[in-house]
């Protein structure tokens, strides 16, 4: 089986999964890839339903994502966000002008009752997104972070308003039914790949979801693993480990977090190679530039692909 013909389906959540995505999408046919997003840490601010893994996915895939910044839209301007915090209203969360829309667009719909599923669809629509892009759930989860600072904080808080205090617990607030879209894509998938996204708090939100983890034994699951000598490519993750597991930030902590799920481990290249049972893959797995990003993907898939073939 080619690469550009492989039904993918990849879990994403954060800035890594979404340059996965980007990758996978330059890789294979657009019909043929489905991008599974987090919903755990969607939130209301100014009245308005904020999604940001949706959107960071949305924006990077449409090539519109500020690759520096890591979130938001390229160019956007502020204005909106001085007058509020002018005016004594609530500024932590940056929002954009532009990224607004979106916002605004989004939120009008839920109040009429549309589905996040179809909603999405339209937005990726509009904006040229060259794959299917799904939220977990049309249903509500909703991820909290229990710190020894702040006690138990909904995840923006945690991540953003208080940066990421250290960590004691994450739970999840409910736990609807993955979408009847989802379970389809994955039940029609030749791999399902999980990019390189925090697994607690990015991943885990999706899993915890009721019929996902059963969907996912029926299919070779490949992860990349969001560690690289020991740190996290981006955020806390490095320090939670050890904080929720009681082990060191590796490739092998990426492993025995997801368990009996993985078929294969895509790992940088020179970290210690997991005691494993699984299949592994060695390789440059950062994305600076959009090139690596299709690099990555393609040696990610081709590994995946080569696992299916040996079940």
């Amino acid at each position: 089986m080619s690469t550009a013909q492989a039904r993918v389906v990849a879990l994403s959540g954060g800035v890594g999964g979404a340059r996965l995505a980007y990758g996978l999408s330059r890789v294979v046919a657009p019909q043929m890839l489905t991008v599974v997003v987090n919903t755990g840490d969607d939130f209301d601010h100014w009245g308005l339903r904020i999604c940001p893994d949706l959107d960071t996915v949305m924006y990077t895939l449409s090539e519109r994502s500020d690759d520096e910044r890591g979130w938001g839209l390229r160019g956007d301007t502020f204005h909106t966000l001085d007058a509020v915090g002018a005016a004594g209203g609530t500024d932590w969360f940056r929002l954009g002008d532009r990224d607004l829309v979106t916002h605004l667009v989004r939120t009008e719909a839920l109040a009429r009752g549309e589905p996040l599923t179809a909603i999405t669809a339209r937005l990726c629509a509009a904006a040229e997104v060259p794959a299917r892009v799904l939220p977990m759930t049309d249903g509500d989860c909703r991820t909290f972070v229990e710190t020894e600072l702040h006690g138990k904080l909904p995840f923006q808080d945690w991540l953003v308003r208080h940066r990421a205090p250290e960590v004691v617990g994450v739970s999840f607030q409910g736990r609807p039914f993955a979408s009847k879209a989802v379970l389809e894509a994955i039940d029609a998938a030749d791999v399902v790949i999980i990019g390189p996204s925090n697994p607690f708090v990015s991943i885990d939100p999706i899993l915890s979801l009721s019929g996902m983890r059963e969907a996912l034994t029926r299919r070779p699951v490949v992860a990349v693993s969001p560690i690289v000598h020991g740190k996290a490519v981006k955020g806390p993750l490095a320090e939670m480990f050890p904080a929720l597991e009681s082990v060191p930030a590796s490739p092998d902590a990426v492993v025995g977090h997801y368990g009996e799920l993985l078929s294969g481990l895509v790992m940088e290249a020179g970290d210690p190679r997991p005691d494993t049972r699984i299949s592994v893959l060695s390789t440059a797995t950062i994305m600076k530039t959009r090139a690596e990003r299709v690099r990555l993907a393609r040696e990610v898939l081709e590994f995946a692909l080569g696992i299916r073939s040996t079940r």
